[in-house]
């Protein structure tokens, strides 16, 4: 059971990296790039229209490691990043399969130890709960950030955010599968409360337009979706094949 869950974990992390950064290299990085602008000229002079960027960058998506609109890096600092280009383009795949496998594997550990069929659709609502979850819900409170917007610490964001995935998870788990009245109000009042506490403030960024913010938001959460979609109806195809595989070859054997 351990070899089929990793087995299909690999695949559909595999499959549904590709498909996301495919996406965020057309969707997501233009919009990076653009706000870099924003972020590089901030204080100085407005940015030139013109042409876009013949390198064309990928970048995690929400800016994490920039320094605020307008203050220069520390020229002291030593955190490595990968340079511009290939490189950039290239760790932020390799993050994004990481990030897939592994919520691939929380996914065939959810099922599993929920008892459920591990069927594609099975697969693909667990995968919109994990969508809901790990995505949209502390997107209400924390929008996908560019280059240049400021905020509170990391830490508190990244705090608010575990904090608001697991109880959304847990209140969807109350709501949809424990079932019931006092299960149901349990369940939305897990949702509600990260978002009653209210997530750490994030500044808007002076020289980024809001339009661009908005759009970067809205499509980071399009390609999450997807990202989801992908990953649970690989992951539900991907079971019943290493299964089909492994009947196979003990018939061979005998």
């Amino acid at each position: 059971m351990t070899i089929r869950l990793i087995s299909a974990a690999l695949v559909a992390g595999f499959l549904a990296a590709c498909v996301a950064s495919g996406l965020q290299f057309a969707l997501t990085s233009p919009l990076i790039l653009e706000a870099e602008k924003y972020e590089n000229h901030a204080g100085l002079t407005a940015p030139e229209p013109g042409p876009a960027s013949l390198i064309v960058l990928a970048h995690a998506e929400h800016g994490a490691g920039h320094a605020p609109a307008g203050t220069a890096p520390d020229a002291g600092a030593s955190e490595w990043q990968p340079a511009p280009g290939l490189p950039r383009l290239a760790f932020t795949a390799l993050a994004t399969l990481v990030s897939g496998v592994g919520y691939a594997l929380v996914l065939g550990a959810v099922l599993l130890a929920t008892g459920r069929t591990i069927t594609r659709g099975e697969a693909l609502r667990f995968a919109i709960g994990g969508f809901l979850a790990a995505s949209l819900a502390p997107a209400v409170g924390l929008p996908p950030e560019l280059p240049g917007m400021g905020g509170e610490a990391l830490e508190l964001r990244q705090a608010w955010w575990v904090a608001t995935a697991l109880a959304t998870a847990a209140g969807l788990y109350l709501i949809a599968i424990r079932g019931g009245a006092v299960a149901a109000a349990a369940g939305l009042a897990l949702i509600v409360a990260p978002h009653a506490w209210g997530a750490p403030h994030v500044a808007e960024s002076g020289a980024l337009p809001a339009a661009v913010a908005a759009q970067f938001a809205a499509r980071s959460l399009a390609v999450a979706f997807v990202f989801w979609t992908v990953l649970g109806l690989s992951f539900g195809w991907a079971w019943d094949a290493v299964a089909r595989e492994r009947t196979g070859r003990g018939r061979v054997a005998a």
